[in-house]
């Protein structure tokens, strides 16, 4: 007679125990300057979180009285939009100056770097857009107000001289060359970097035969 099976007894067959869990090794211990550095990291984090959060109340608790007046109370009789329609007008303007001067200058170093340079050009072109890139914009800006303006007044007397026919030409020049032009040059600068580090990618990361298909 055979021996009974779980099958034929209607037991469930034993499953074994499964392994204990691997005790967790401990962590070794953080060095002094691993200890500053992260000490450090994190309050300058938290900081930056305080002093985002304390422009947004300032600037809520600043604007509650001229959101919440009487239109009739406030200077003029539209309200704040008046003050506030050149601005948006103004960083349009300068959007789109911007836009237009970085946006061919972009694909084209893209190309260039993407296609046609050597290894190594391509490689020291591409560590530069990127180190250009990572340049903060305040930087750019006091460049352009203090290096760049005072050199783009001759540059615009010429346009002013040749092309002042045309309504975006025309006009005194300024004297300080502080203007929406020079402010649109100093964005595109900025811009410049990154449309081109984007547009490298993309161009490197785009198959050969969807390029060959678009010739």
């Amino acid at each position: 007679m055979s021996a009974p099976t779980p099958t034929t007894t209607g037991l469930r067959p034993e499953v074994p125990a499964p392994d204990e869990p691997a005790i967790a090794q401990a962590k070794p211990p953080l060095r002094l300057g691993d200890r500053v550095f992260s000490g450090l990291s994190t309050s300058a984090g938290v900081a930056i979180l305080i002093v985002l959060a304390a422009v947004g109340i300032f600037l809520v608790t600043q604007s509650i009285p001229a959101l919440t007046a009487d239109p009739g109370d406030l200077p003029g009789s539209a309200g704040f939009l008046p003050y506030l329609a050149p601005l948006i007008f103004g960083t349009v303007l300068v959007a789109t100056i911007a836009l237009l001067i970085a946006t061919p200058l972009s694909i084209g170093i893209a190309l260039f770097i993407s296609h046609y340079a050597n290894r190594r050009l391509a490689r020291t072109l591409g560590y530069v857009t990127d180190l250009l890139a990572a340049i903060p914009s305040v930087i750019y800006g006091l460049w352009g107000a203090l290096v760049l303006a005072p050199y783009v007044i001759p540059s615009y007397r010429w346009l002013e001289t040749n092309l002042g026919f045309l309504p975006f030409f025309a006009g005194p020049v300024s004297a300080t060359g502080k203007t929406i032009l020079t402010a649109g040059i100093v964005l595109s600068v900025m811009i410049l970097p990154i449309m081109a580090a984007i547009n490298r990618e993309v161009f490197l990361q785009t198959p050969v035969l969807h390029e060959e298909a678009a010739l």
